[in-house]
């Protein structure tokens, strides 16, 4: 079942990062954001409002955090998606929790959708 009241809404950001320990202080320092592990390459962080996620499994890359969408329906987003001129730059595949697709928008900016198993 899915988190029901978040269709086509953003979800989540994740930060590619080089040393997750690193940004954990940081951020945990900086902004009173709390954490919780999930393996040697990935965290994820709240600040009490949203979740993200901080993640080696990526390269660090100028230009910001990857805003990531959920959707009940992941075949149907993404062929919405591409009927509007998106183009998938990674296909649908599975993680612990769910499944989803990363897609650039017009201008390039890459984005994800994911569905929960």
């Amino acid at each position: 079942m899915g988190a029901k009241g978040n269709d086509r809404q953003i979800d989540n950001i994740e930060f590619n990062v080089t040393d997750i320990a690193r940004s954990r202080e940081f951020y945990g320092k900086a902004f009173g954001w709390t954490f919780t592990d999930y393996g040697p390459t990935y965290c994820e962080f709240t600040d009490g409002r949203l979740t993200g996620g901080l993640t080696t499994s990526g390269s660090v890359t100028p230009g910001g955090p990857l805003v990531i969408l959920y959707a009940d329906d992941l075949p149907e987003i993404q062929k919405r998606l591409e009927e509007v001129g998106a183009r998938i730059v990674k296909q649908v595949f599975s993680f612990p929790g769910g499944q989803r697709f990363h897609f650039e928008d017009p201008d390039g900016y890459e984005l994800a959708v994911w569905s929960a198993a």
